[in-house]
């Protein structure tokens, strides 16, 4: 049995252009192509794909993913530490929900918040191997030491405002504004002064970081809950903004 890359793409909730991307990468070879050129994929694509979705919800990039696949070949094991690691998460998952729920509580009935309450669930470490290999150990070591200085209403107002940030950007990408346009780029200059509480932002760097909300699906789905595009205009917005100002 087999499916076309249209199939295998709605049913794993990505793009065919993405299938096809990871082709190119040499991650999700198609069992076949036919005649007319379209790409099927068979019953051990459809499980090698779901190996490269679940690395990508923990945070792999493609290199990282392709040097994982390629030193995991049996399949079964390599299911069952996957299996492991979304078990890891969903009991993080369920931290936050109970973290919220609290949060939700107090707040409501005028108690006194507690910070390891409000924030139990929510470790920014996990992704320290992720931002060490892609902007060294130096950048994760100096967010590490700025968000442990911050206390529990600096760290709140730090979330609310890239929160607020995403939900302009969304806002113009379902007005349909361009990228270079001024409200747009208004909002460009927020997310990099944003960005610049916590590090010196290089015009590779945001430039990259735009490039990364689009390519990894975690940035890609926290920006387009606001609306569809929104990612891909963060992205743009940010490249335009890096070139004439950066």
């Amino acid at each position: 049995m087999e499916w076309s890359i249209q199939e295998i793409a709605k049913k794993a909730g990505t793009t065919s252009r993405t299938l096809r991307h990871y082709g190119e990468r040499g991650l999700l070879e198609p069992s076949r192509i036919g005649a007319n050129g379209y790409r099927y994929y068979d019953q051990a694509a459809l499980v090698r794909l779901q190996r490269i979705l679940l690395l990508r919800e923990l945070g792999l990039s493609l290199p990282a993913i392709a040097e994982v696949l390629a030193g995991q070949r049996d399949t079964s094991a390599a299911l069952r530490t996957h299996l492991a690691l979304l078990e890891q998460e969903r009991e993080r998952i369920g931290r936050q929900i109970a973290s919220v729920r609290t949060t939700l509580h107090k707040t409501e009935n005028g108690e006194e918040l507690m910070a390891d309450e409000v924030f139990d669930g929510f470790d920014h470490t996990r992704y320290e191997e992720e931002v060490t290999h892609r902007w060294g150990r130096e950048a994760y070591e100096q967010g590490d030491r700025w968000w442990r200085s911050l206390d529990e209403e600096q760290k709140r107002a730090f979330i609310e405002e890239q929160a607020g940030i995403a939900r302009d950007f969304g806002r113009a990408a379902r007005d349909g504004l361009a990228a270079d346009s001024d409200e747009v780029q208004a909002i460009a200059r927020r997310h990099v002064a944003w960005l610049s509480t916590t590090t010196t932002p290089t015009k590779e760097y945001v430039v990259g970081l735009g490039r990364m909300y689009v390519d990894d699906p975690r940035f890609t789905k926290n920006y387009d809950k606001h609306g569809e595009g929104t990612a891909v205009l963060v992205r743009d917005a940010l490249a335009v903004y890096a070139e004439r100002n950066m």
